[in-house]
């Protein structure tokens, strides 16, 4: 290297040196990452805060990472509202900018409207259909450009990416959104009725309202929104929502998102104006998505999977769909010093993320026309827990998926562990192993909004240690009474649960409005029960999202409660376990039972519901089956 250095013109030394520094530290910052040693072979150059004009007038900023080439190359662009200095590089997320510059792209990462150095108002979601198409156009147009453009980015930067997809601009090549959702109301905000509280909540104060008030310049509020966002389980019990006081439901320019996602529960007009789903036929390119089992956004994550494979607006968007789910929650995905929760990372190497070596492949394939081996789809790859092996798959569900159904029975009562709840096959008899006749036709439970069931772990968002989220031991929670446990007889056979699961329960409650819950579990012999996936319905969207409907008190409703996806491999000799109950706190917030606007009141009533299981009312879990095969890969997928 000093020889080399020696040969150069002296006034172009402390270029090359600068821009060797500048790869040299990148790989230092990112040196948990085991793609490090792929060759890098373009020295790069940083620019700050270049300007881009949006077509109202408002200017957006971004740092331009360069690479030392003649040659005209491709660009990789991020749109974010964490800060462009971070680029999502931690924790244990994504290679820098530096690294991915390096290996000849352009690399812009730019700060979206109203956050970091960008001009305008920031209102989420509202800009970033426009702004991203403006943007790509934009950044196509860059000297040095070959005019294609690639985009990377997780959860809110994965959206940007979906926004600017769906409005079609041209110099689009392909997208690889990570943790992102397909509704911003349905999936994201919302859960088949229910507010996500302890995503939006820390969320919102301690990331996008702190950072859009820093952005304005109010320190003073950035600082106590901050200060906040760090003890969210303060604010998480206040009512009524409409009235939030960190948010200053007075001044319109703090949060007014939050409070129009209070007021807009239903699946309207509001969330339309923003969602993908409804758009998948303007979406023209090829899609590399990641999710995890415990991501808040993974039945998002796999909507636009199908969606696009299905409706896209090209012939090269349907056939290029890919998507890796791995054992993660929404931060971690199991790199040795990523913020997971404990059993997620217990799990070890095998569970890594391949995110940026496949990143590269993918953006090396169809941006620079490699022909490397990449597989593009369509193509699911997923990770099977308890047996800890990946496995492939060309749709999603799988191919050859059995539906089962396990009917809910009891003996007396199914309230807690302590019950004698059973989950019955449908080629079993009806009876407990002891033998006694599961003869009760339903089991009841009190549920009281101000004494809800806590959550411990599930598919909330965004850091273990602050949201529900990964794997725990649930035999704990499942003392209480107001949680109906349904267990299945130990299997004489492993059994491998992969794809979505449902919950079909008839029930009654003495409210004209109600939740229910449902979570699957894999009890193993030493009575230890983890949690695999789940999901709530709100009594009053049972039939729309669009048109919420009160339930008449004591008459059964017939509820499909949507278990979201897992895959797991049930040993022989461990039992299948559901849980019934009518709260997650504070992954969901309460139902009051009282039937008003969501968010207007503070009143709570307790309500008995009750769970039918006889013949008129069957109640059943609907588990995907597939076959027990030898052919999972105990490494993540490299290709």
């Amino acid at each position: 290297m000093k020889d080399l250095i020696r040969m150069l013109p002296r006034g172009s030394r402390p270029v090359l040196i600068a821009s060797l520094l500048s790869v040299l530290l990148s790989s230092a910052r990112a040196q948990s990452h085991p793609d490090n040693q792929q060759s890098s072979i373009c020295t790069v150059q940083k620019q700050t805060d270049v300007p881009a004009k949006m077509r109202d007038g408002v200017v957006l900023r971004a740092d331009i990472y360069r690479p030392a080439t003649d040659r005209k190359v491709p660009v990789i662009l991020m749109r974010t509202q964490y800060g462009k200095e971070s680029a999502q590089m931690r924790p244990s997320r994504f290679q820098s900018p530096t690294w991915f510059a390096s290996h000849c792209y352009i690399v812009v990462i730019q700060d979206i409207r109203g956050q970091g150095h960008s001009e305008g108002s920031f209102y989420e979601y509202r800009y970033d259909r426009d702004d991203g198409y403006d943007t790509v156009e934009w950044a196509a147009r860059l000297p040095g450009s070959n005019g294609k453009v690639g985009m990377y980015g997780s959860s809110y930067v994965g959206a940007t990416q979906w926004l600017a997809a769906t409005a079609t601009p041209p110099s689009l090549t392909t997208i690889v959104p990570s943790n992102t959702g397909s509704d911003y109301g349905d999936g994201w905000t919302y859960e088949d009725g229910a507010f996500r509280l302890a995503f939006i909540e820390p969320w919102m104060l301690g990331d996008i309202a702190a950072t859009a008030a820093q952005n304005r310049g109010d320190m003073a509020l950035a600082d106590k929104l901050m200060a906040a966002g760090k003890n969210p389980a303060k604010w998480m019990r206040f009512l009524p929502y409409a009235k939030f006081p960190p948010f200053r439901v007075n001044e319109k320019d703090v949060a007014p998102y939050f409070y129009d996602a209070i007021s807009h529960s239903t699946s309207d007009a509001y969330w339309k104006a923003f969602d993908i789903k409804s758009r998948y036929n303007t979406v023209a390119v090829p899609v590399l998505a990641f999710d995890g089992w415990y991501d808040s956004f993974l039945n998002g994550a796999l909507e636009n999977f199908n969606g696009v494979q299905q409706k896209g607006r090209t012939q090269e968007a349907r056939r290029n769909q890919r998507i890796i789910i791995g054992p993660w929650d929404h931060i971690g995905w199991g790199r040795p010093d990523s913020i997971v929760s404990p059993r997620l990372k217990a799990i070890g190497p095998v569970a890594n993320s391949p995110v940026n070596e496949l990143t590269l492949l993918w953006f090396d394939h169809f941006l620079k026309g490699q022909d490397n081996g990449v597989r593009t789809g369509p193509r699911v790859d997923y990770f099977t827990m308890g047996e800890n092996k990946w496995h492939s798959a060309p749709a999603w569900p799988v191919p050859g998926t059995q539906w089962t159904s396990w009917q809910l029975a009891s003996v007396t009562d199914a309230s807690s562990v302590m019950g004698d709840g059973a989950l019955v096959s449908e080629h079993d008899a009806i009876a407990t192993p002891s033998g006694r006749p599961l003869t009760a036709v339903s089991d009841s439970f009190d549920y009281d909004p101000a004494n809800p069931v806590p959550s411990i772990g599930g598919h909330s968002c965004c850091h273990w240690d602050v949201g529900p989220q990964g794997q725990f031991d649930q035999s704990g929670i499942e003392q209480r009474p107001d949680i109906l446990v349904y267990t299945s007889a130990p299997l004489d056979r492993p059994l491998n649960v992969t794809g979505p699961v449902t919950v079909e329960l008839y029930a009654s409650t003495t409210a004209v409005d109600t939740d229910f819950t449902a979570k699957l579990v894999d009890v193993a012999p030493d009575g230890t029960a983890i949690n695999l996936n789940n999901g709530i319905q709100v009594a009053r969207f049972r039939n729309s999202l669009e048109k919420p409907e009160p339930v008449q008190p004591g008459k059964i409703y017939k509820y499909r409660i949507n278990i979201w996806p897992t895959s797991n491999l049930f040993f022989a000799g461990h039992k299948i376990r559901l849980e019934i109950s009518s709260s997650d706190y504070p992954q969901f917030a309460p139902n009051s039972n009282t039937g008003e606007p969501f968010g207007q009141s503070a009143q709570l009533l307790r309500a008995t519901q009750t769970i039918w299981h006889d013949r008129a009312h069957p109640s059943v879990l609907i588990l995907p089956v597939i076959p027990v095969k030898n052919d999972g890969i105990a490494s993540s997928p490299k290709q």
